[in-house]
């Protein structure tokens, strides 16, 4: 086919690099109902075979290949919900979804297929499968079980239904969160009201408003959102108490008000889990999802949060009350609980008094060009990698601020690429994150075809005569999603389904989060911390001030995401208090303990919680992964600590172990591959200032 060409049907005859301007709304139908019937006609074929015929290559190995074509055009079109969502696409993805879901859930429920797999299952030559294809064969099984397989047909035919639903239901979940966002904006005309904003929130929430046509150079007004950043400056640092105020009870009213209220939607969600687990024999859907994570159990989960909790909860209740008697000594009032929209401001203004550190000093030195080339730097060194912007050959993307890299070998190989989306728009939704587009693997005729990814975010955006200056979570951020993207493209396994971030959720974020480590390491900062005008480093000052500042509000910081994991673990464990009753009332009582007590009672977050209710699974049951893969990676930085954090050779050990290896092998099994022993959970506690000593 010749790649100038336009293709048929775009979604399904895509180059490498994609031709997002051909991937349009009116395609979606037919193209989707194209790839459906293919992928139903080689599952029919897997399934049909006589059992005589039937072996590991023509049923599990074809069973793998024949439902890529079909994943791989639904990604262009879950991806485009994602980052250009409006209302004719809207309209297409959501007339096919109940279709592809309905298909997708079919699979394991199909009793021909299931037939035809358990009998290769239990043949000689399969059974004694080891590596790969064994991790394989293990793998197909379990899931099919999981996923109901044995379950008799009535019961089938209502899981069927239950997945259609949550497909549908999430995806509303959503748009109403992505809608509810978008129809917020604050134009505040009376600079006085923003006072203590430092100037870059300030050019920006002009350059906001210039772009919607609101103010002029002789009379400005700043044009605020909830896209957050927009949002957190007015949370950290503006004075005015209202100002806060407005915005905080803004934020926590997304999802909260028809036509997009996710209240109900949130009900339906949990109510169909639950069913969801009794028909698949668990008392809940924890224990659903849980089984063959790390975790193993909702159970071991929770015990794993009351575990941090217990030890986090003396030195959170020693910064919330410094934190209240600060405010006091400042304001000359009593000392009383601060309110919730508060808690940023006056931490700010505590680290500053503290540490004389103000974070904006740091945004000059991050510009997002040099932060991503430095990235890449240290990323080069310590995997053997070469990675590239394509800039005189860069392919269409589907908007003009995304970029395309290519990541090699040092031998030259083409490992895979990635596109590269930071900024907000209305049209994306929230939050930062990485997926994957195209698995590689061994090619027919030898070598291996490359991996395609992405990366999104929503970071500061540029201004007009000045690039965009990152702050220093930012900067994390971007090292957290490429430390996903390295898990995608460095995949080494030869069958699809095992490769990359295919992993257990509790062991997924490892990569991410070992990877923001070296934007707190001075040798790691050197390499792309310049001042955008002077090519300056961070001076030494700063960066001992910076790195000093790493443990205030740690707890507090702590506590925010254990009270975000048992949210989630109690509503998968025992939803009943959430159904019929107040919800704000019953998240209140069960996370006593786990919020800082406040003046007015805290809004909650869960009508926007898309972690949890913008997928049929997500991170539900599992936003605990988080807190546990943190674990993972404070302990095995402990060895680029020991032996270099730029040291080859360690470097190329977690390449070799974890990034290569995919689902290759149990997640416990390859760690103990890197570090020669079982994880231990001391070096979190060290890094964020909770370690008691025995």
């Amino acid at each position: 086919m010749n790649p100038e060409a336009a293709a048929t049907h775009p979604y399904l005859e895509q180059p490498f690099a994609i031709r997002w301007n051909e991937l349009t709304p009116e395609h979606i139908a037919p193209d989707i109902a194209r790839a459906l019937e293919a992928t139903r006609a080689r599952v029919e074929t897997i399934a049909t075979l006589p059992l005589e015929q039937a072996n590991f290559e023509n049923t599990f190995l074809a069973l793998d290949e024949a439902t890529e074509d079909l994943r791989t055009a639904w990604g262009f079109v879950s991806h485009l919900d994602s980052v250009m969502n409006n209302p004719d696409h809207r309209a297409a993805y959501n007339a096919m979804l109940p279709e592809v879901s309905d298909f997708f859930a079919n699979i394991p429920l199909d009793d021909r297929l299931w037939r035809v797999l358990k009998h290769v299952a239990e043949q000689p030559d399969t059974r004694a499968l080891s590596g790969t294809r064994g991790r394989f064969r293990d793998e197909t099984l379990a899931d099919f079980r999981e996923a109901g397989a044995d379950l008799p047909s009535d019961k089938k035919d209502r899981l069927a239904a239950i997945e259609q639903a949550l497909s549908q239901k999430t995806q509303k979940f959503s748009e109403n969160a992505l809608d509810s966002l978008n129809a917020f904006e604050l134009v505040i005309e009376d600079e006085d009201r923003l006072r203590g904003l430092p100037p870059s929130a300030l050019d920006a929430a002009r350059e906001a408003a210039r772009k919607k046509g609101l103010g002029s150079d002789d009379q400005p007004v700043w044009r605020f959102t909830l896209h957050a950043p927009s949002f957190v400056p007015i949370m950290q640092y503006a004075e005015d108490s209202e100002l806060r105020r407005t915005l905080y009870e803004a934020y926590h009213m997304v999802g909260r008000k028809n036509p997009h209220d996710n209240t109900e939607l949130i009900r339906e969600i949990l109510r169909l889990r639950a069913e969801k687990a009794r028909l698949l024999g668990k008392p809940h859907f924890a224990d659903c999802v849980l089984e063959r994570r790390m975790a193993g159990s909702g159970s071991a989960a929770l015990a794993f949060v009351h575990d941090l909790h217990e030890r986090t909860r003396p030195g959170f209740e020693r910064e919330v009350s410094a934190l209240e008697r600060f405010k006091a000594e400042e304001t000359g009032n009593a000392v009383e609980p601060l309110e919730p929209w508060d808690f940023l401001f006056w931490s700010e203004r505590l680290r500053r008094r503290r540490f004389e550190f103000d974070a904006e000093e740091l945004r000059p030195y991050f510009p997002i060009h040099s932060v991503i080339t430095g990235m890449f730097r240290i990323c080069e060194r310590l995997f053997g990698l070469e990675i590239q912007e394509r800039d005189d050959d860069r392919p269409q993307a589907w908007h003009d601020e995304v970029q395309f890299y290519d990541v090699r070998d040092q031998d030259g190989r083409h490992l895979g690429s990635f596109y590269a989306d930071w900024h907000p728009r209305e049209s994306k939704r929230g939050g930062a994150w990485m997926n994957h587009l195209r698995t590689g693997g061994p090619l027919p005729e030898g070598g291996r075809a490359p991996h395609l990814g992405l990366i999104c975010g929503n970071l500061t955006p540029p201004l007009r005569d000045q690039p965009a200056l990152l702050t220093h979570d930012e900067v994390l951020t971007i090292f957290h999603e490429f430390g996903h993207l390295l898990h995608h493209l460095l995949g080494d396994v030869d069958i699809k389904s095992l490769n990359g971030v295919a992993v257990a959720w509790d062991f997924v974020e490892l990569p991410s989060q070992i990877l923001e480590n070296w934007a707190w390491e001075k040798e790691g900062l050197d390499l792309f911390a310049r001042h955008y005008q002077t090519g300056d480093p961070i001076p030494d000052a700063l960066f001992a001030k910076m790195t000093a500042t790493r443990q205030f509000g740690a707890a507090h910081a702590m506590m925010r995401q254990l009270s975000f994991g048992k949210l989630d673990l109690e509503l998968h464990t025992c939803e009943d208090p959430f159904l019929d009753r107040d919800m704000d009332d019953a998240i209140a009582r069960l996370l006593e303990g786990y919020r800082p007590r406040t003046k007015s009672p805290p809004a909650a977050f869960i009508r926007n919680f898309s972690h949890l209710f913008s997928s049929p699974v997500g991170y539900a049951a599992g936003y605990y992964s988080y807190k546990w893969a943190e674990v993972l990676a404070a302990d095995a930085f402990t060895r680029f600590k020991n032996e270099g954090i730029l040291h080859v050779d360690v470097g190329r050990a977690f390449r070799d172990a974890i990034l290569s290896r995919g689902n290759s092998d149990e997640p416990g099994t390859l760690y103990r591959e890197f570090m020669g022993r079982d994880p231990d959970i001391t070096p979190l506690l060290v890094q964020e200032g909770l370690h008691q000593a025995p």
